[in-house]
């Protein structure tokens, strides 16, 4: 059964070094979210905008967690709290920028589970989650703990 598409629109002015752009999204959850080169590639704190891969790391950290809190409900362990963070590393080579890994951190409160199972379905919702196939070309490691 198809699902109704998604969307975001990038609007960019100017050139790529001193331009600007926004991002916004269908939801509204994001509304002429600005982005520049500095934000992407000099703001070592991360807090002078956005940039594309903080994006895909939030959609990442999110579409993981929902596989994650499925799989446990379904394996009869229904999580208390999920608290994941996606790390996406840009890495600057001959050919230009990539993005050369994505690293899931997850801690999981989930009432009587023991960390082998834990550790199954953990591994199982990273590897079938929407987001994670779609970026099954970029290595992905995850660190999964129970606390």
């Amino acid at each position: 059964m198809p699902i109704q598409p998604r969307s975001a629109t990038a609007i960019w002015k100017g050139d790529g070094a001193s331009g600007s752009g926004t991002i916004s999204t269908l939801s509204g959850a994001l509304q002429a979210l600005p982005y520049t080169f500095k934000a992407r590639f000099q703001s070592e704190d991360g807090k002078a905008g956005s940039n594309p891969e903080e994006l895909i790391a939030a959609a990442h950290a999110g579409c993981f967690t929902m596989a994650l809190s499925f799989g446990l409900s379904k394996a009869g362990h229904p999580p208390t709290e999920l608290d994941t963070t996606a790390e996406v590393s840009l890495l600057q080579g001959e050919a230009g920028f990539s993005i050369s890994g994505i690293k899931l951190i997850t801690k999981a409160q989930v009432p009587g589970i023991d960390t082998a199972k834990f550790q199954e379905i953990a591994a199982g919702a990273k590897a079938g989650c929407p987001i994670s196939r779609a970026l099954s070309a970029v290595p992905i490691t995850l660190e999964a703990s129970l606390v």
